[in-house]
């Protein structure tokens, strides 16, 4: 296969890493994208080899890898605008302390960036927040010194965290999505531009955020190839029925009165048949990693048949035109 297909711990955080290896395993997973607050303890990882070597053992144990850490809790704290539910991310201690939360936020990706380097992984996915993202429906009136100012907090905060991925070789794959200073083409193209296209810093492609938002994931992954450091593998099913909107309309995830709803690969409206085959021009050689959220489905019956549908589309380009075997030498 072109790519090793792994699973995103982030929705299996409850449990302890051996027994997901080994579930991941049965599965049909190839290895981990290892969720820095489900199975990894960023801290340890960063200063004690024996705990790093356990890690790589059990990974081992069970024939999987790991190409990439999660840090998408820790790193919304950075740079989000605080309210109540960013202190779910935060150790509990810190509620409503937003310069604390943020503290601990950048404390954490800093180890982060040390413990991939201690694991031999080169790309750290996850979230960078938004001071501004409650702006994004420009009412009340919303000026553009309000964004640019945004902006410039961003990178002000992520910059230090940069520097620290940088002394370890390591790059960060922000998760373009909604709640980011990022969520779109057109912010991710500016968050770019801010960094001064810094090669720090690319995306975890994830195609279902940007479908439902009328976002083409064909064409983002063919503009920013360049910056897909990371690829989740995640469908979304559309349901505009002329009731519903893409906003949500404050419904639970799940629920069919919604205008969209994340589901299982294969369920949904993604064309990964495509966005293979951008991958592939592109030379994208790195994880699909299986982002596996359902909430009208089990989650083991989801992923197992999540894999078996990924794998479907993880097929390399030609070597060859296929016109080629009727040429004559005449």
């Amino acid at each position: 296969m072109a790519r090793p297909i792994t699973l995103c711990t982030a929705q299996w955080a409850d449990m302890e890493l051996e027994p997901l290896c080994k579930l991941a395993k049965e599965m049909g997973y190839e290895g981990l994208e290892i969720a820095t607050w489900g199975q990894l303890d960023v801290h340890k990882a960063a200063e004690d080899p024996s705990y790093v070597q356990q890690v790589q053992d059990t990974l081992s144990k069970y024939g999987l890898g790991c190409w990439a850490i999660a840090a998408h809790v820790p790193g919304q704290c950075v740079a989000d605008l605080w309210d109540p539910r960013l202190d779910g991310f935060a150790p509990a201690e810190l509620a409503g302390q937003p310069d604390k939360i943020r503290a601990w936020g950048t404390a954490e990706l800093m180890a982060t960036a040390k413990a991939a380097h201690n694991l031999g992984v080169k790309v750290v996915t996850g979230f960078m927040g938004s001071p501004i993202f409650k702006y994004f429906y420009s009412f009340p009136q919303t000026s553009e010194e309000m964004i640019d100012a945004g902006f410039r907090e961003v990178v002000d905060a992520w910059t230090p965290i940069f520097d620290e991925f940088d002394k370890y070789g390591v790059k960060f794959a922000l998760e373009v999505h909604p709640g980011e200073i990022a969520f779109d083409y057109y912010t991710f193209q500016r968050l770019l531009k801010e960094f001064n296209y810094r090669p720090t810093l690319g995306c975890n492609f994830d195609p279902s955020h940007l479908l439902w938002q009328g976002v083409d994931p064909v064409v983002f992954c063919h503009d920013f190839i360049d910056r897909v450091y990371h690829v989740h593998a995640k469908d979304v099913k559309m349901n505009l029925n002329g009731r519903t909107g893409v906003l949500g309309s404050h419904i639970t995830f799940g629920d069919m009165n919604r205008g969209w709803n994340f589901v299982s690969l294969g369920h949904g409206d993604v064309d990964f048949d495509a966005i293979c085959r951008v991958l592939n021009q592109g030379g994208y050689t790195g994880p699909l990693s299986v982002e596996w959220e359902d909430s009208g489905m089990d989650r083991v019956y989801g992923a197992t048949e999540a894999c078996a549908y990924i794998k479907q589309y993880n097929f390399e380009a030609s070597t060859m035109a296929f016109d080629s075997a009727i040429r004559t030498d005449g």
